[in-house]
Order: C-alpha cells, then structure tokens, then sequence
C-alpha cells in the first residue's frame, strides 16, 4: 500500500475509534438498563480490536492479531451468553 496514504489515514483511524470508544464509555457509564450496558461493552471490545488490527496495519507486524482473534471471540461468547441469561430470566426458568 501507499505509505504516504497508510501514513495520513491511521491517525485519522485511530481519532475515530478513539472517540467511538469514549462514546461507548460513555453509555456504558450511564446506562440506564444493563442490556444497554452489555451492548456498549461489547462495543469497546470491538473497537479494542479495530484498535488492534490498525496498530497492525500500521507497524506491518501482525504479531497481535492473535490476541484481536481472542478478544473477539470472548466479547461473541460474553454477548451470548448474557442474551441466553435474559431468556431464562423472561421465561421465568430458573
């Protein structure tokens, strides 16, 4: 890729998943429910990852991209697991 072009775009990247997280902190911290809070911690660890895969992108040394898989995959496992929780507590199951 063009380094001229790589080098302008990761700063402007890395501001906007920057202010993408602080926003998502944001309706983490006020809530008001908990699935909102659920979502908007999913959401931080998306954008940990973006972060991640960009600092990649940007060093062309993919050596985190391993811990990006990892992350991501736990957010999926967490954001399921908390929407199988509010199931059973809706059906009144135990």
């Amino acid at each position: 890729m063009n380094g001229a072009l790589l080098s302008a775009t990761v700063p402007v990247v890395f501001g906007m998943l920057a202010m993408a997280l602080a926003l998502a902190f944001a309706r983490l911290v006020r809530g008001p429910s908990l699935p909102d809070r659920v979502v908007a911690l999913d959401l931080i660890a998306l954008l940990v990852v973006g972060m991640i895969a960009t600092h990649d992108i940007a060093t062309a040394q993919p050596a985190f991209l391993d811990a990006a898989l990892v992350v991501a995959l736990v957010a999926f496992l967490s954001t399921v697991a908390f929407a199988h929780y509010l199931g059973k507590s809706e059906r009144g199951g135990p």
